[in-house]
């Protein structure tokens, strides 16, 4: 089975309506952050590479959306995405909440399943401009049942955002400087349990150890957005004598996404 680090599909996860644990920090009523403008109708254009394919994705603000009384922005794409950091903004509400940027909306997850694992999250923190190197932006945590070829997987998952410090200027990969730049670290880390019978009592086969499934790096630039993204998936299932497990045994790839272009109003 083909693993795709369609991260960009491949994440921002799933957390449907079972437990929902999210952990942000106090209102802030600092000046609002800069760090990704939110304007109808601006845009970031994102060159993705990601094992040696190389696509392009571009990314926008749509128009205002009400969910929950509350006004966020819509993101949208011109196409399906490829990349990480615009697979989890599409079709999502954001806005700007003093110095956070926060995240409503549903998010897939996909690295090997039948089927994307399903999530939704309600004012996320994905990133914090005053916060400090290792601040938890954000945590969000439960329990996933998935039915993948017979087999039925119980995944618990943890989903978190971290504060990785701020940098006077960044040199990108692709040459392009930029300056004020603040980074946050996105982490999803699973478990995964299929419950067998086995003459007759229920027994847990543990087919993968609690791990950092994703962790994908993100830089902004101020005035500018999110500049670079580097995405590294990585896991390793557990070898059980006699099973073919309805996932790849491992994965270990890393997707990179470039801004290419942007226009800001």
């Amino acid at each position: 089975m083909k693993t795709k680090l369609l991260l960009a599909s491949l994440f921002m996860v799933f957390l449907t309506s079972c437990s929902n644990d999210e952990t942000a920090t106090a209102e802030d009523n600092s000046v609002a952050t800069s760090f990704l403008p939110l304007k109808n109708s601006n845009y970031w254009t994102y060159r993705i590479s990601n094992q040696g394919t190389v696509t392009r994705d571009s990314l926008y603000v749509a128009n205002d959306t009400i969910i929950n009384t509350i006004t966020y922005k819509k993101m949208k794409t011109r196409t399906v995405p490829n990349g990480f950091f615009s697979s989890t903004l599409r079709n999502n509400g954001v806005k700007i909440d003093g110095s956070k940027l926060v995240m409503t909306g549903d998010f897939n997850l996909n690295f090997g399943l039948t089927s994307p694992i399903s999530l939704s999250l309600v004012d996320f923190i994905f990133f914090k401009e005053n916060a400090v190197t290792n601040d938890l932006l954000s945590t969000s945590s439960g329990t996933v049942n998935q039915t993948v070829q017979n087999y039925p997987l119980t995944i618990d998952y943890t989903l978190k955002t971290v504060c990785d410090g701020s940098l006077a200027t960044f040199t990108s990969p692709n040459g392009t400087i930029y300056t004020d730049v603040k980074k946050t670290k996105v982490i999803l880390n699973l478990k995964i349990v299929s419950y067998q019978t086995i003459a007759g009592i229920q027994v847990p086969i543990t087919l993968m150890n609690a791990q950092d499934v994703i962790t994908s790096t993100q830089y902004y630039s101020k005035n500018i957005g999110m500049v670079y993204t580097n995405t590294v998936i990585n896991y390793q299932l557990n070898s059980i004598p006699g099973v073919t497990l309805p996932i790849p045994s491992s994965g270990n790839q890393t997707q990179e996404e470039f801004l290419s272009n942007y226009h800001l109003n």
